[in-house]
């Protein structure tokens, strides 16, 4: 049972990817434990099911749905590997479950590696769960731990805090890598980075990452921090914050500019007005944005790492308005908050 079944390796998005022990006994653990939940709920896979395989089988995720229609005597298909053929091959197959990215379904698909693919199920017809990820299978234990630094408290009213799993679902450890085991397996349990807010019902919403790593609507992941520190080389900025989420595919920022470069440069373009109304000027924009550009092919970004629009706001973050803490880092709760708005229209404008 604690013989090794599989290595997974995880996306790599900070690093080299790293090597994700997985047991037999996690991935039995994790397939009796949906069973049960689906048994609970009066739903069952049945040998007439038929489920079709669109994710890599890099994913655990798709490893462990396809285990789990083995189990159950089902059936599986494989798609064509062709996105215009996708709807094709559905209507060919006509399977009963589908898995993939939000770009595909329109919704959110999360995971993690080192948790074997699955810690929270949403139950079938129980529309009380969106935007939930639901609650956990029943052979896991959850936890939540405050994060004083975040404003997270797991023991107010409203529990909010980092997710911390436990139990035979959870990897053996990061292959090679002891050291970065002992980082997120603390006590025997595993510390996700995933901020989570407990639902009355019981089920689990993912509200913010500890991290400050994030998946975009097609399933790429973002490192923000280490994408900022990039873009933070552009001489004409003094700071960016970027933001992005699992609805959307691209990335946008706000931009605090250097206020002796830009007007350097508009009284170089004949372009006249102080530093705030510079700020708004479009021309200003997309020099700032071509700056950007410039510095992400320098450093080979990937595609979706690019920024695609930008607010420019003459007032730098600060302490005063609670966007940054008293070491000068981001709070990025906050600031999401107070640019709301400004975030809104920069996707609108995209659109």
């Amino acid at each position: 049972m604690d013989d090794i079944c599989t290595i997974m390796y995880t996306s790599g998005t900070t690093g080299d990817p790293k090597g994700v022990l997985i047991s037999n006994k996690n991935i039995i653990t994790l397939i009796s434990g949906v069973d049960r939940l689906l048994l609970s709920v009066n739903e069952q896979l049945h040998e007439d099911d038929v489920y079709i395989s669109y994710l890599p089988l890099a994913h655990i995720f798709d490893r462990v749905i396809e285990e789990m229609f083995i189990y159950c005597g089902a059936s599986i298909g494989f798609w064509r590997g062709d996105v215009k053929l996708l709807v094709e091959d559905i209507g060919e197959l006509k399977p009963t479950v589908f898995c993939a990215v939000p770009r595909v379904l329109d919704r959110i698909y999360s995971g993690l590696t080192e948790t074997c693919a699955g810690t929270f199920v949403s139950l079938p017809n129980d529309f009380s769960m969106v935007g939930t990820v639901g609650p956990p299978v029943p052979n896991v234990d959850v936890r939540l731990e405050s994060v004083p630094e975040m404003n997270y408290d797991a023991l107010s009213k409203v529990p909010r805090g980092e997710i911390c799993i436990k139990g035979d679902t959870l990897f053996a450890g990061y292959y090679k890598r002891e050291d970065l085991t002992e980082e997120v397996m603390i006590d025997g349990w595993f510390h996700t980075g995933d901020i989570g807010e407990w639902q009355p019902d019981g089920s689990m919403k993912i509200i913010d990452r500890k991290k400050n790593i994030f998946k975009l609507s097609q399933g790429e992941y973002v490192a923000v921090e280490n994408l900022e520190n990039i873009y933070g080389l552009v001489s004409d900025i003094d700071s960016i914050w970027i933001y992005g989420n699992s609805f959307e595919s691209v990335l946008v920022a706000i931009v605090n500019p250097n206020m002796q470069a830009l007007e350097q440069w508009a009284l170089a373009n004949g372009i006249s007005g102080d530093f705030s109304m510079l700020c708004q000027n479009q021309k200003a924009k997309e020099y700032i944005l071509g700056e950007l550009m410039k510095i992400g092919k320098g450093k080979n970004l990937k595609g979706f790492e690019f920024i695609k629009a930008v607010h420019l706001d003459p007032i730098p973050f600060d302490m005063e308005r609670d966007l940054l803490t008293p070491t000068y880092k981001k709070k990025r709760p906050q600031l999401l908050k107070y640019y709301k708005s400004v975030i809104d229209d920069l996707y609108k404008s995209l659109k």
